[in-house]
């Protein structure tokens, strides 16, 4: 599922990858009393919004399958300034992810919609985290708009 926002004027903005992992695509309908009511759509949404608001562009995307995402984030490197990162249910069994992270050498935000903290003790130890810049979990959908405030902010900083 792939959908890139192409933001309305001229002035070049720092692309950063929007990218989500399974189960995501389920938002509003899975278990709304831990995920919101908010949908995939709300979601992206929210972020094109936070995006143009911080002077970003973004490319949201979304799988189910793990090798289609370690692609994506292989394909970071040399086209995108930066990572936002929601792995979902790879967060705590991917290496392959996290190894794709590390190899882009770029700034990586990690998002959870729950507090992972608060979860099973399975949800609670991310591979993810040992490639990100930061972690934002716990603060429901507006978090993807925290995590696109921080990535700008860290873009300003090696500007």
């Amino acid at each position: 599922m792939l959908r890139a926002h192409v933001m309305p004027h001229s002035a070049i903005r720092p692309l950063v990858a929007v990218l989500n992992g399974p189960n995501i695509n389920m938002l509003g309908l899975r278990q709304p009393e831990l995920y919101g009511r908010a949908t995939l759509d709300d979601v992206e949404a929210l972020c094109a919004e936070a995006a143009e608001d911080v002077g970003l562009a973004i490319d949201f995307r979304q799988t189910n399958g793990e090798g289609e995402l370690v692609t994506w984030v292989q394909e970071c490197r040399g086209r995108a300034a930066g990572i936002v990162i929601n792995p979902a249910g790879f967060t705590t069994t991917s290496v392959a992810l996290l190894d794709a992270l590390l190899a882009t050498d770029l700034p990586v935000i990690e998002v959870h919609i729950t507090n992972i903290h608060r979860r099973e003790p399975f949800r609670r130890e991310s591979y993810v985290s040992l490639a990100a810049t930061g972690v934002i979990c716990g603060l429901g959908v507006r978090g993807y708009a925290m995590a696109l405030q921080a990535m700008a902010d860290i873009l300003e900083e090696h500007r």
